[in-house]
Parts: C-alpha cells; sequence; structure tokens
C-alpha cells in the first residue's frame, strides 16, 4: 500500500516539473545560423513561432537591428501542423566592423500581445592582411575612360552624304550632252549635203536595210524641194510631186531642163517600188540613185534666183541656242543645289534627333501613321461588339465556313482589316449560339 503511494507522488511531482517547464518555454525563438562572421560577411536571424490557425502574428521590420543592418527580410515561411502553424521569419543582416556586437530583443506581436525574443551574441572579424607577402601600391590617379561617342561615325556619314552630293553636281555639271545641240544650216543646200554624207555613215546598205535607205534618200530630196523652191514635197506623191515642181519652175523662172525632172522621177519611183512593192536594186542602181539625186539637187540649187540670205535669222536662231543652253545650266545647278539641301537637311535631322526619327517621321513608317491617324469606331457583328479600328473592317464570308456551322452554332461573322502578313493586321470574330445561356453572377 505504501508502495503504491510512493508511485503515484513520483507520477504527480513528474506532471508538475513537466507543466512547469512547458510553462517555461519562449513562445517566439530566435537563432543564428552563425556565431562569427567576417567583415561585411551575411548571416542570418531566423525567428520562429507556432499559432494556431486564426492568430494574428507581427514580425519586427527596420533597417537596423541593434548595431547590425539588416540586408534583407525574407517573406514569411509557413508550414501547417494540423490545427497549428509554424512561422518562420528570416533576416539577412551584417556588420562592417570588427567586434562583438548583440542582437537586442525584439518584438513580436501575437494576437496584440507583444512578445520579446532572447538576445544573441555575434562576431565580427576583421580580415588580416600579410604586407609581406602581399606588396602594397599607392593608390592611383583617376584615369579617364574610353570615350564610348559615335562621333566619328556620324562624321563619316556626313563626309559620305556630302561625297554623294558633290558628286551628283559634278555628274549634273560635266555629264555629256545626250540632246544633240541644233545644227543651224544656212541654206537648204548646205542641209540636204550634210544629211546626204551622214546617210552613208549610217551603214544601212551594209545591213542590208535597202528599204530604209531609200526611204531617207528621198525625204533628204522632198524637204530640199519643200525648203527650197516651197512645195509641198512631203505629203505628195511622186507624180504630184512632179508636177507642183514645174509649176514652182515657171513661176520662179528656173531654168531646169527635162532631163533633171527623169532623173528625179525615176529615183522616186524607184523607192515607191522599194517601199511598197519589195523591190530589191543591184547595187550599182543604189549607187546611181544617190548620185542622182545629189546631181537633182545641185542643179536646182543652182537654177534658183540668187537671194540675200536672211541673216536676222541666223541670229535669232543662234540666240536661241544661247538662251537653251543659259536654261539648262541653271536648271543643273538648281537641282544640284536642291540635292545638297536634302543632304544637309537629313544630316542634321539625324544628328539632333537620331536616325530612328528620320526614317520615322521624314521618310514614313507605316505603324506610325497608323497610329497618328483617325480611327473610326464602329459595331460589329451579332451580338454587336464596339471596337475603333484604323479603317472601317471588311466582312469575312467564307461560304465553307457558313455552310459547315457546329449543330450549336446561329451563325459566325467575321470581320477584317489587313493581312496577317502585314505589319499591323485585326481580325474580329463573332459567334451567335442557338440556345440562350444564363449566367448567375452571384454562383
Amino acid at each position: 500500500m505504501a508502495k503504491m503511494i510512493r508511485t503515484k507522488f513520483y507520477i504527480l511531482l513528474f506532471l508538475l516539473a513537466t507543466v512547469t517547464a512547458f510553462g517555461q518555454q519562449k513562445p517566439v525563438k530566435a537563432s543564428i545560423d552563425s556565431t562569427k562572421i567576417r567583415i561585411g560577411s551575411q548571416f542570418n536571424l531566423s525567428l520562429k513561432t507556432s499559432v494556431d490557425t486564426g492568430a494574428t502574428v507581427s514580425f519586427p521590420e527596420g533597417k537596423n537591428f541593434g548595431r547590425l543592418e539588416v540586408l534583407e527580410s525574407y517573406p514569411v515561411d509557413t508550414v501547417r501542423k494540423g490545427a497549428i502553424y509554424e512561422l518562420v521569419k528570416k533576416y539577412g543582416l551584417t556588420q562592417f566592423d570588427s567586434g562583438r556586437y548583440v542582437i537586442p530583443q525584439l518584438p513580436v506581436v501575437i494576437n496584440n500581445k507583444r512578445l520579446l525574443t532572447d538576445s544573441l551574441s555575434i562576431e565580427v572579424a576583421n580580415i588580416q592582411v600579410d604586407t609581406i607577402k602581399q606588396q602594397m601600391f599607392d593608390i592611383k590617379t583617376v584615369v579617364a575612360a574610353k570615350s564610348s561617342s559615335t562621333w566619328w561615325i556620324w562624321l563619316l556619314v556626313v563626309l559620305a552624304l556630302a561625297g554623294i552630293g558633290f558628286g551628283i553636281f559634278w555628274y549634273l555639271k560635266n555629264r555629256k550632252k545626250t540632246v544633240k545641240e541644233t545644227i543651224v544650216y544656212t541654206t537648204p543646200i548646205e542641209k540636204a549635203t550634210a544629211h546626204l554624207r551622214s546617210l552613208e555613215k549610217k551603214g544601212f546598205l551594209e545591213k542590208g536595210a535597202v528599204k530604209d535607205y531609200y526611204s531617207e534618200l528621198t525625204d533628204i530630196a522632198r524637204i530640199y524641194i519643200e525648203e527650197a523652191i516651197h512645195v509641198p514635197a512631203m505629203e505628195s506623191t511622186t507624180s504630184e510631186l512632179i508636177e507642183a515642181m514645174r509649176i514652182a519652175v515657171r513661176r520662179k523662172k528656173m531654168s531646169l531642163t527635162q532631163e533633171t525632172f527623169e532623173q528625179l522621177e525615176k529615183v522616186l519611183r524607184t523607192a515607191d517600188m522599194v517601199k511598197f512593192a519589195k523591190s530589191k536594186p543591184m547595187d550599182f542602181e543604189i549607187d546611181e540613185d544617190r548620185s542622182r539625186i545629189e546631181k537633182t539637187i545641185v542643179v536646182i540649187d543652182k537654177s534658183i534666183p540668187e537671194e540675200v540670205p536672211d541673216e536676222e535669222s541666223n541670229t535669232a536662231a543662234w540666240e536661241e541656242q544661247q538662251r537653251r543652253k543659259k536654261k539648262r545650266k541653271r536648271r543643273d545647278m538648281i537641282i544640284a543645289a536642291g540635292v545638297a539641301v536634302v543632304v544637309f537637311a537629313g544630316v542634321y535631322i539625324a544628328t539632333g534627333n537620331g536616325l530612328g526619327y528620320l526614317r520615322d517621321s521624314v521618310l514614313g513608317a507605316p505603324t506610325k501613321e497608323l497610329l497618328e491617324g483617325k480611327w473610326v469606331t464602329s459595331e460589329y457583328g451579332e451580338p454587336p461588339m464596339k471596337i475603333e479600328t484604323p479603317k472601317v473592317l471588311k466582312r469575312y464570308n467564307e461560304e465553307q465556313i457558313q455552310n459547315n456551322l457546329p449543330p450549336n452554332v446561329k451563325s459566325l461573322q467575321k470581320f477584317v482589316y489587313g493581312a496577317l502578313a502585314d505589319n499591323f493586321s485585326i481580325v474580329l470574330s463573332t459567334t451567335k449560339f442557338k440556345d440562350t445561356l444564363t449566367v448567375d453572377a452571384e454562383a
């Protein structure tokens, strides 16, 4: 009996000791992962507490805990253990002076009750430098960093554009005239003789172009007759031309023999055969026809009564030629000046605002033009959808899709702007179902 009483006494004593020990446990525990660090090294401070699921806990915040600097405050780590939450709050601390430091008691508020943690000690050790093994040097003077300026790129751009502008100016100023200057002939015979010499240099006969040769040969003769004795030779047939010449010769009292008319008419008839009947004279016949035309022109010119040359007409033609030269030169100068102005303006804009601004604002960017343009607001589809777009969308109706709609779809409409390959495109699609679906917003 006495033994049983002693046993119960010991059990009761053990329970009281356990309850006392549990009551003395701290509700918030503080710990550090290292008790000694080097200057500037980081160590972690952890605050741990266990609370029920409905408790509110507030951990301390600040830039410094005592003389220790808070580098980082980590989020609270929560672990659920049944009806209890285990909360762990970590801080990254450091100190940049050597010595022994104390982390003071930190307040943690649990359900509006302020609890204090235990204070902890940390030793910050200095970094020893062996000046014997490690050679010491004086502090160096300030050295200017290498410039990353791109002025030389802009200089090259300016020089390149200036070179292009100068090249265009030089080309316009010194280019060969593609248009031949008008040659002023003093008399019709001089013009006809020059054209006959030019005809031989064109090489029609060597190329077998007999038709072209005779066509130009007779044109030379007709133009001369028209200018010398004022007969509409270019619009007349061979018969009409010969008859008109006879009348003009009598009117002007020119001394032309019948042989001259016959020689001219023979060449004109041969030319007609070549052009319309595809006749091909022999080489010696071609030479004879050319000689006949040349002699006929000379004979006609000698038979024309001598007239005083119109010097005023020649002077006017020369002045007109000079005026055209000056006008062409002035035009080239204006073009060169315009190119120079454009080049200078481009360089100035690019230097001040960058090449991107020059490209977007001066040359133009499609997307920027869309952004700055006037957009329109319209409604599309069923049910209607309101949208703001650069232009009104176009309805896209593909018969294959409309004929193969799902059973629960009543209608499907699509509206598009642009194409998928463009820089900017819009596709708007609306679908109307056959069955109405009611959505409970409060559910």
